[in-house]
């Protein structure tokens, strides 16, 4: 499951409710010449060039991939080397985005949506209401191989992710599991093909990470100063260990817990989602005519009444497509992100109940990149591409077939009831270039106080993973209690005042701090 800040969703979900770059060549740009007569801070060896360029900013008018940009935040792309062992090499071009500080300004603040595979280039506005647009340049960036950075990753072309979403793989038969394992072999062949094995290997967070010094080298900032959402929050723990002395302030909301491995991981952000989905049952029963019914005990058992037959049959909807049951899934689990997006939950429900899958094919459309006109964003193949080398790949059948029952334990009603205690091998088992990390807990020796954010029902990052990484790295902790995913900069004055303070004056939230 993808993660993204709950916000992010809302407004994306919010203007579909009111009314592309491709795959690039590595290499397409020299290494820069140097601009300026030195770097700004620490430079590693042999990386002169890219931390002296000089940025050019502009309109962003040709970098909107995932959506319009304010008209007020200007654009530029800075080039890296596509493998840091090979500064020499063939570069890439990150993309970024600015709203210039209105005030006494600090310096930069770099901003991070989560994702991973998630566009960062509208995240330069967060700060808005906020006096952090006073003090800093927020700067928003896609991540390398990302919407407007070049090269991106693509794997599918949109007729085929069509096809793909269309697909139930609920057959969970020995040729259901082979059938639906051909299909994944066959996508990592297609983002090697697609995409190019060379700049595929390199498009994982051990990369990102140094791109993101370059990023703080070029602004003009001594050190980092970093507000990281979800997977943004494994970006910054890996910055900190890398560069632990640039670090000047970094807040982590919606924590991944870097020593997790991806079945663990998985299975706990099933019973995250679980209960998110008791929460929304529960409030729904206390309003007229719920989908659900009026007994939340009933809520599993007429959700899955509501959603198995998709698998057989789609409903119908104005789109030629209809509502399959895999979109069906993917558009509550997105409205399951917040409540603000419960009141499109249950309206969705209630359609599909009277045989209406129209609001729930736009939910899962929007989380899943689908413009209007059929078009997609990269995201998912994104996704995929940054998982599969951050991870190493699961290949053991015991460990795969016990993690599809714990799965459908932890998260009853995301189960189809056709488990047979086998599953398939995912896309990362088939990846055509190696992974390039492994899970650890982080060591940041030297590194400045560190501020991580987590939420007690969150359904995409669980608060326990926040508590241990806060402990991995010395960190001041803010627990928030409600169900949504992520909270900074959400409107919470307990928790945006300490985050603000912290930022700017570098003031330490007070211990064991709670909110509500």
């Amino acid at each position: 499951m993808r993660m993204g800040t709950a916000a992010a969703l809302v407004a994306t979900v919010a203007m579909a409710v009111a009314g592309c770059s491709g795959a690039g060549e590595t290499g397409g740009q020299a290494v820069p010449s140097a601009a300026p007569a030195t770097a700004t801070g620490p430079v590693p060896a042999g990386l002169d060039a890219f931390y002296t360029q000089t940025v050019s900013w502009g309109s962003c008018a040709d970098f909107e991939t995932d959506g319009p940009l304010a008209s007020a935040l200007e654009c530029a792309r800075v080039t890296v080397p596509v493998d840091y062992d090979d500064p020499d090499g063939a570069t890439a071009q990150i993309a970024i985005s600015r709203s210039p500080a209105t005030g006494d300004r600090i310096g930069s603040l770099l901003v991070n949506p989560g994702g991973p595979g998630a566009s960062g280039l509208s995240m330069a506005n967060v700060a808005d209401m906020t006096d952090l647009a006073e003090r800093f340049d927020v700067v928003g960036f896609d991540p390398r191989g990302v919407g407007a950075s070049t090269p991106q990753v693509r794997c599918l072309t949109d007729a085929e992710f069509d096809a793909d979403r269309a697909d139930p793989k609920v057959d969970m038969s020995p040729e259901g599991v082979a059938r639906v394992e051909s299909v994944n072999a066959a996508y990592a062949a297609k983002c090697a093909e697609r995409t190019g094995a060379d700049f595929l290997e390199h498009v994982g967070t051990h990369e990102v990470v140094r791109d993101m010094d370059v990023i703080r080298s070029v602004l003009g900032d001594e050190q980092l100063t970093f507000l990281g959402f979800s997977y943004g929050t494994r970006i910054g723990a890996e910055y900190a260990e890398t560069f632990p002395g640039n670090v000047r302030a970094m807040v982590l909301d919606g924590a991944v817990d870097p020593e997790q491995d991806p079945v663990e991981e998985t299975v706990l952000q099933a019973a995250g989602f679980q209960q998110a989905f008791d929460d929304f049952a529960a409030n729904c029963a206390t309003v007229d005519r719920c989908p659900l019914g009026s007994d939340p005990a009933q809520a599993v058992a007429r959700f899955r009444a509501l959603v198995d037959p998709l698998v057989e049959r789609p409903a119908e909807t104005t789109d030629p497509r209809g509502l399959g049951y895999q979109d069906a899934i993917t558009g509550v689990q997105q409205a399951l992100y917040s409540p603000q997006l419960w009141g499109a939950l249950r309206s969705g429900l209630t359609a599909l109940a009277d045989g209406k899958g129209d609001s729930l094919l736009m939910l899962a459309d929007q989380y899943q990149g689908r413009d209007d006109d059929g078009a997609y964003s990269n995201i998912n193949d994104a996704f995929n591409a940054i998982r599969c080398v951050d991870d190493p790949p699961v290949t053991d059948r015991t460990v795969v077939d016990a993690g599809d029952t714990a799965y459908r334990k932890a998260a009853p009603f995301l189960d189809d009831g056709r488990g047979t205690g086998a599953a398939p091998l995912d896309a990362c088992a088939f990846w055509p270039v190696p992974s390039s990390a492994k899970p650890h807990a982080v060591d940041a020796p030297g590194l400045a106080p560190v501020v991580v954010v987590s939420t007690t029902q969150d359904p995409a990052t669980p608060y326990q993973a926040g508590v241990d990484l806060a402990k991995q790295l010395g960190a001041s902790l803010i627990t928030y209690r409600g169900t949504q995913h992520t909270v900074v900069l959400n409107g919470e004055a307990c928790v945006d005042d300490p985050v603000v303070a912290y930022l700017i004056d570098l003031a330490i939230p007070a211990p064991d701090l709670t909110c509500s």
